[in-house]
């Protein structure tokens, strides 16, 4: 069994514009028809990268790789800073990208128990949608557990994208006990012989401990009923907050053994380079990112082709 890897660079390109040209573009223009790159130059370079969400350590780290550079090359007109730029974001993705390939990891466990978790309004019920469409074009058996039983409106949109997707739903009513949902889903999908699990849970504020005490509460339910669930711990985080993300991961770390993020609504904003600095914190890969609203706008995260739709032009 081989998942469809769903890419469309030509959609991931136009997504990154603004991104692209607060990044790319500025350092383009800093070192645009100089001779030769200096320190000057370099602390204007910094001062991009930093305030385009990449993060003070690897902005640094890419800065002290230059220096490197011009204090071994005699001729600095060589030196091409932006593909040195480049080099150094790919290898800081490639890093924490899984060396066993989903598909493997699927067919060892049935059912394969994701966990969805972030904050309201990251997108978390609609990547839910679109990953379990994703799962199902690939031929998979997929159930959802609707866990998020203190918002009243997340059953009814959650019904919507099932629908859409083609696949079971498993819901309770409104402030049901979440755990009792993902425990019935889950064996829900060993009667039914699924092949993917995707567990819901209420968009909790990271500030409100007893919301992540009940994640910690689902955590064990499911590992109650399989022993090695949960499989997959994604954290869905909305691209538009920049800094706030970097927090909000923090915060949910603390809770759930992260295993993956999820970066929605990348189209149209500027902070896209909040992924180099999330991965390099929480050391877990980026599994996908949103780049439209439409149920196949979910994409799988390809860590080389990600830089190369940022470097384009």
């Amino acid at each position: 069994m081989k998942l469809f890897k769903n890419i469309n660079f030509e959609k991931l390109k136009s997504g990154l514009t603004k991104t692209r040209q607060k990044l790319v573009n500025s350092i383009t223009e800093v070192v645009s028809g100089k001779a030769k790159i200096d320190d000057a130059t370099l602390e204007e370079i910094e001062e991009i990268l930093i305030s385009s969400d990449i993060g003070v350590e690897t902005s640094m780290k890419i800065i002290e790789k230059a220096k490197e550079m011009l204090r071994s090359e005699k001729d600095r007109s060589k030196i091409n800073i932006v593909e040195l730029i480049k080099k150094e974001l790919s290898e800081v993705l490639s890093k924490y990208d899984d060396e066993i390939s989903e598909s493997e990891k699927i067919e060892k466990f049935k059912p394969y128990v994701i966990l969805i978790i972030g904050v309201n309004g990251a997108g978390k019920t609609t990547t839910i949608g679109k990953l379990a469409y994703n799962y199902k074009q690939a031929g998979l058996n997929v159930v959802i557990g609707s866990a998020d039983t203190f918002r009243a409106a997340a059953n009814e949109q959650l019904e919507i994208w099932a629908d859409r997707a083609g696949v079971t739903l498993v819901q309770k009513e409104h402030g049901a006990d979440p755990s009792s949902v993902a425990y019935d889903t889950v064996n829900i999908a060993k009667k039914n012989n699924a092949d993917i699990v995707l567990i819901d849970t209420a968009g909790r504020l990271h500030t409100k401990n007893n919301l992540m005490e009940e994640l910690r509460k689902i955590n064990k339910v499911l590992n109650k009923v399989l022993d090695y669930a949960p499989n997959e711990v994604y954290l869905v985080l909305d691209g538009n907050t920049g800094q706030n993300a970097i927090i909000q991961a923090k915060e949910f770390s603390k809770y759930a053994d992260l295993t993956g993020l999820i970066i929605t609504k990348l189209d149209g904003t500027a902070k896209g380079g909040v992924i180099f600095q999330v991965c390099t914190e929480q050391k877990v890969p980026v599994k996908y990112i949103g780049v439209g609203e439409g149920i196949d706008n979910l994409q799988t995260f390809d860590s080389k082709s990600y830089v190369e739709a940022l470097f384009e032009i």
